[in-house]
């Protein structure tokens, strides 16, 4: 890399980074090229150079949000067997990132950006951590011909992700994970259960244990 690309390089990481303080302080809505160039020390245009627009930036923090969450959550499970381990230490993962940056999870999960439409490539980078809970996904001991419009729909989805030899059953496992686990993280990183006197990480747990039963009946 000659030095005109570091410099584009270490531009691009510094207006990333002010980005993202932006967003933990004032959500999506409060990202703006301009204050970010003034930050920096140069003008508006000068930035634009380097991204064409808000929406571009907003594309590279969605991007390298979704891309740092699938790498955490591969690598706690890269040297752990059986699904059931893999399943807890994915899920303990996944929590622990969203807990220690929840203005990047919410950038990911919460609510759309008004007047933001992501863009082809970012799926790529979403599907990487939906594909490390699939690879979490137990044998089905009892293969069915399922022929439910749910069944349907999730074979035609297994398709398109390529997820090879697993079953309609083992793809309603793995999208049943990614919803409810999800569900309770969003809740948590949003305060809601603040008032209930519930502890979030003792439902969380708990419905991981229920996830893995229900994935060990096979």
């Amino acid at each position: 890399m000659d030095r005109r690309q570091r410099y584009r390089e270490q531009t691009r990481d510094e207006a990333k980074r002010i980005a993202l303080e932006q967003l933990a302080e004032a959500g999506p809505g409060g990202i703006s090229v301009n204050a970010i160039a003034k930050r920096m020390g140069v003008t508006g245009p000068a930035l634009y150079r380097y991204f064409a627009n808000r929406d571009a930036l907003l594309t590279d923090l969605i991007e390298d949000a979704y891309n740092d969450l699938a790498d955490t959550m591969q690598a706690a499970v890269v040297h752990r067997a059986g699904s059931a381990t893999q399943m807890r230490a994915l899920a303990t993962a996944m929590r622990a990132w969203a807990i220690a940056q929840p203005h990047r999870y919410l950038l990911l999960f919460g609510t759309p950006v008004p007047g933001y439409e992501a863009p082809i490539e970012t799926l790529a980078a979403a599907h990487r951590s939906m594909t490390a809970v699939l690879a979490t996904v137990g044998e089905d001991r009892e293969p069915a011909n399922r022929r439910s419009t749910l069944y349907r729909q999730l074979g035609a989805w297994g398709e398109k992700m390529q997820t090879g030899e697993l079953t309609p059953k083992q793809l309603h496992w793995g999208i049943t994970v990614w919803t409810r686990l999800h569900g309770v993280i969003s809740l948590e990183v949003t305060g809601q259960f603040t008032l209930t006197g519930v502890d979030p990480e003792l439902v969380f747990k708990a419905e991981v244990e229920s996830l893995v039963a229900w994935g060990e009946r096979g």
